[in-house]
């Protein structure tokens, strides 16, 4: 059996990349109001993204994972321009301007860069094994945690307002309602559209990185905004997502898990 070696299991890249984003929490903290910053965000949440879109196509093939990649992009559109519009199904909220130009006056362009990494992390650490309810169900669920990090976080920093508050770092309880009815839809394209692709394929390892790294930003907002549970949150999510990445670099390179397996993969 070949043997993983640990740069193949937790590269240097990633490993810097963490490092990077934590600190560049302080950064975010600290001078929030740097001229042009809207627009650089779009930059910087794309490099973010590029390793979970890319991990996903190659899980997929090209024609799934582009098609899961617009399924879940548009959904988010959907949803977050209703939300922001009408106040369901997380609560009256709106988004503030240090996340650049909206659609509409509603929902920010950069949306899917932030948004659909989260759900490939979120799927793909719930991913592998048991029926596709369970995983949606636990992907759901998982997103609802990710969004108790997020969620104060970005108000912290005015990415978004909600003008009534809320108990949980001015955030409503309402929020997350709203956040698992909207993980269980996004988990269910993502699983539907990927079918056994992602319990009879190994799961490439790369798909829980942008989510990693993106909890490693947080972590330093949070640290540095002085948010002390939305912290403690963030480090145990790391915690599973780096405990994931390993489980699945193992897995990838156990005897079968070759290029040949997934492009046989069968389709549902």
């Amino acid at each position: 059996m070949p043997k993983t070696t640990p740069a193949r299991n937790f590269p240097r890249l990633l490993i810097a990349s963490c490092a990077f984003l934590f600190v560049s929490g302080y950064f975010v903290v600290r001078f929030p109001d740097v001229e042009g910053a809207s627009y650089a965000s779009y930059g910087f949440n794309l490099l973010i993204a590029l390793p979970a879109f890319i991990a996903l196509v190659r899980q997929f093939g090209a024609p799934r994972g582009a098609a899961a990649l617009a399924a879940v992009s548009v959904f988010g559109y959907l949803i977050e321009g209703f939300g922001v519009a009408t106040g369901y199904p997380y609560g009256e909220f709106y988004y503030g301007d240090p996340l650049g130009p909206t659609i509409l006056g509603l929902v920010p362009y950069l949306l899917p860069l932030s948004y659909v990494p989260l759900v490939i992390g979120a799927v793909a650490v719930v991913s592998g094994s048991g029926s596709m309810l369970r995983r949606i169900v636990l992907g759901g669920l998982l997103l609802v945690v990710i969004d108790g990090v997020l969620d104060p976080g970005a108000v912290a920093l005015g990415f978004w307002i909600w003008p009534d508050g809320g108990p949980y770092y001015g955030v409503p309880l309402s929020n997350y309602a709203g956040w698992l009815v909207s993980g269980l839809i996004a988990s269910a394209l993502m699983a539907w559209i990927g079918g056994r692709r992602l319990t009879e394929v190994p799961l490439r390892p790369g798909l829980v990185d942008s989510l990693l790294v993106s909890m490693f930003l947080w972590l330093g907002v949070c640290v540095f905004s002085g948010l002390v549970f939305p912290a403690v949150l963030a480090a145990a999510l790391i915690v599973l997502l780096v405990r994931r990445r390993l489980q699945l670099a193992r897995t990838a390179d156990t005897p079968g898990a070759t290029k040949e397996s997934v492009a046989a993969a069968p389709h549902p």
